[in-house]
């Protein structure tokens, strides 16, 4: 006679396969993305902290920006001119340049609600002085957020384009249009709960069918 305590201890790695099959799912993530391509209204001041560097502050608004974020803020980039190409090169990082005790810069996409977007960036900027423009290009690497983006990452990348003006002190006004796309993880777990209850039930249908057959 096929006894009922057999069947049980057949059934035990059964039950425990399909609890870590559920597991599995259960911590598994889908990505929701976010395509991002919008035009900001952009205000550049640089501020000389040497002979050879500066300090960029850049700071945007669009009121119809993409997901309520119509605030842009770019802080704490260091600029100073390529010898080779006479280009600038932006970096949030200074001791890139030699440099030590200065903070970190970075990236921050905000509105008037909870949901903002944080990243950091390199950008490099050429002078058409026949035109008499300042026109840069980057990336913007999204690291983080807060809201309904937490834990965004993604990449932005950029165009900037700036009139130059003639008081080498003046703030630039100009644009940044920005295209690409970012993603916040989301969890899936539902299918855990079903694998095990369903595991769980077929298990006590079986056990109650050899009983009756016992």
């Amino acid at each position: 006679m096929y006894s009922l305590n057999t069947a049980l201890l057949r059934l035990i790695p059964v039950a425990f396969t399909l609890v870590g099959f559920g597991s599995s799912i259960q911590s598994a993530e889908a990505q929701t993305t976010f395509p991002f391509d919008t035009v900001y209204d952009t205000v550049v001041t640089l501020t000389p902290i040497n002979t050879d560097v500066s300090q960029a502050l850049i700071v945007g608004f669009n009121p119809n920006a993409p997901y309520g974020l119509t605030n842009f803020r770019s802080f704490n980039n260091y600029s100073r001119i390529d010898p080779t190409t006479g280009n600038l090169v932006f970096v949030q990082d200074a001791s890139r340049f030699g440099l030590s005790g200065l903070p970190i810069g970075g990236e921050e996409f905000s509105g008037n609600g909870a949901d903002k977007l944080f990243g950091n960036s390199t950008a490099t900027a050429a002078f058409d002085f026949p035109n008499n423009t300042l026109s840069g290009t980057g990336t913007i690497n999204i690291t983080g957020g807060a809201g309904r983006f937490s834990g965004a990452s993604g990449i932005l990348n950029f165009t900037e384009v700036e009139p130059l003006n003639e008081d080498p002190t003046a703030p630039l006004i100009g644009k940044a249009f920005l295209k690409g796309s970012f993603q916040i993880p989301q969890q899936v777990p539902e299918p855990a709960t079903n694998a095990a209850l369903i595991g769980i039930g077929m298990i006590a249908i079986w056990l109650r069918h050899k009983r009756k057959l016992s």
